[in-house]
């Protein structure tokens, strides 16, 4: 009975973006000299340096049209932006030289790939994307505190012992709610029922990255 190795995920998850997609295809042809010299300019990008000068001149001196170019420096900058965004704990470089090679890119283009996203340039590249991407502002400080009610214009709520909580977000801003203990605890049950949900995601083998 024989055995054969299957990668559980890609690390670009289960639909590749059209502008990965198609990267192969534009690349038939291209020359490692000018590989390398979109690969350091889409590099530079990442880094936050405006690149408009080395592409127009990449743009003249190539051969390569205006629209072959544009799909290879957009296939080129996801590929890496959606690496970088992996930690190198999931992602190990082999795998991710077997999911460029399944997008049929060349032996000799991987390796500058792998270069870049497994060399001394990650941590400033990582750190940069993360900086970049969007998000939400996160809590800073949770206080709260029990009050009872006892007058109010609602008979239900008389002597009925609410919650008041105060939020500080780390962006500076505070934000204030109040909900009686029953919504309490089906808030707090909710918040830990997620909680087990993430981490049985997490134990889940079709979510790893891994060689």
């Amino acid at each position: 009975m024989s055995t054969s190795h299957t990668k559980d995920s890609s690390f670009l998850g289960g639909r590749i973006p059209p502008e990965i997609e198609s990267l192969s295809k534009n690349l038939k042809d291209v020359d490692q000299e000018t590989f390398r010299k979109i690969l350091k300019a889409v590099v530079s990008a990442l880094e936050g340096k405006d690149c408009r000068e080395v592409m127009k001149s990449i743009a003249e001196s190539s051969v390569i049209s205006q629209e072959r170019l544009s799909h290879i420096v957009a296939g080129m900058y996801r590929v890496l932006s959606d690496a970088i965004r992996i930690p190198t704990s999931s992602l190990k470089q082999e795998a991710f030289k077997e999911d460029l090679r399944d997008l049929r890119i060349p032996e000799e283009f991987i390796t500058d790939f792998s270069s870049v996203v497994f060399g001394n340039r990650r941590a400033a590249l990582e750190a940069l994307t993360l900086q970049n991407d969007p998000h939400l502002p996160t809590l800073a400080e949770l206080k709260w505190r029990v009050d009872v009610a006892i007058s109010t214009s609602s008979l239900s709520r008389a002597l009925q012992p609410s919650v008041l909580m105060q939020m500080k977000l780390s962006d500076g801003t505070f934000h204030q709610f109040e909900l009686p203990v029953s919504k309490f605890q089906e808030l707090r049950y909710n918040v830990a029922l997620i909680l087990k949900e993430m981490n049985d995601l997490e134990k889940r083998s079709i979510l790893k990255i891994q060689d």
